[in-house]
């Protein structure tokens, strides 16, 4: 399948690690020309040199908070600055915080929000005007199938998710006439460094497909999902492919997610 993705410029958020880098990867693999930013400069550095040597494609790191308006601006700017255009976002930087509803701080609220959804927020507010001059474009909102059904003792994590499907809808209905597409993916149960901490610390004498496919994860494809997986659907709705496709929440958790 051709993707249209050469030649692209995308920025990735929370792409020094995880699924964010495993989507940079597979979008430099495609000829897209990627930005990668993170709070962390050393693994920030690492990833894009990974990269950049598997893949041969330009690759720009931009150390960056996005909780920061000034820093979602800079790593658009940074990005137009270097390769002249963007036609990519994926809002992808986030982290997992859940707990039940009393026991989460004021401080705990602000922070996730302003992580998980003022970030992308901001990230879409800088790049919108350069994806119009680029005759339209692809954002790609990351957030998790919790959201459509949050379960008990998932604060804030899934109000914040469930606000950034919200903000994915609505910002679909108001950019269509641009030709800038906007999507979710809805992330389930995805190897990450958590799981694998979980897995250590759990069940050190099983393997991780072993751990993986216990019954107790309730997945009804038998296990926990690979980071190249999730990342494969984000390129795809970034992708020229997904060119009749907006609006709408991909889950992307084996089955077990209850919403459709």
């Amino acid at each position: 399948m051709e993707m249209g993705l050469k030649g692209k410029v995308a920025v990735i958020t929370g792409s020094s690690r995880g699924i964010g880098r495993a989507a940079a990867r597979l979008l430099a693999e495609e000829g897209a020309r990627v930005v990668l930013c993170a709070r962390r400069e050393e693994e920030l550095t690492a990833a894009a040199e990974l990269i950049r040597r598997e893949t041969g494609a330009d690759v720009l790191a931009v150390l960056a908070d996005v909780t920061r308006p000034e820093d979602c601006r800079n790593v658009i700017s940074r990005a137009v600055e270097a390769f002249g255009r963007l036609d990519i976002l994926v809002n992808n930087a986030g982290t997992s915080a859940a707990a039940p509803f009393e026991t989460v701080s004021a401080e705990k609220w602000q922070a996730d929000l302003d992580l998980k959804l003022f970030a992308a927020i901001h990230c879409s507010q800088a790049a919108i005007p350069h994806m119009r001059q680029a005759g339209g474009g692809a954002i790609v909102n990351i957030t998790t199938s919790g959201a459509k059904t949050p379960p008990a003792s998932s604060l804030p994590t899934t109000v914040s998710r469930a606000a950034g499907l919200a903000l994915t809808k609505a910002m679909s209905q108001d950019l269509a006439k641009d030709n800038i597409r906007v999507n979710t993916v809805c992330i389930g149960q995805i190897r990450s460094e958590q799981i694998e901490r979980r897995w250590k610390q759990a069940a050190p004498e099983l393997s991780w497909e072993e751990f993986s496919a216990l019954p107790q994860h309730q997945i009804p494809l038998g296990r926990i999902g690979e980071t190249e997986e999730a990342a494969r659907v984000i390129v795809f709705l970034a992708s020229e492919a997904a060119s009749y496709v907006t609006g709408t929440a991909v889950n992307v958790d084996g089955g077990k997610g209850p919403a459709l």
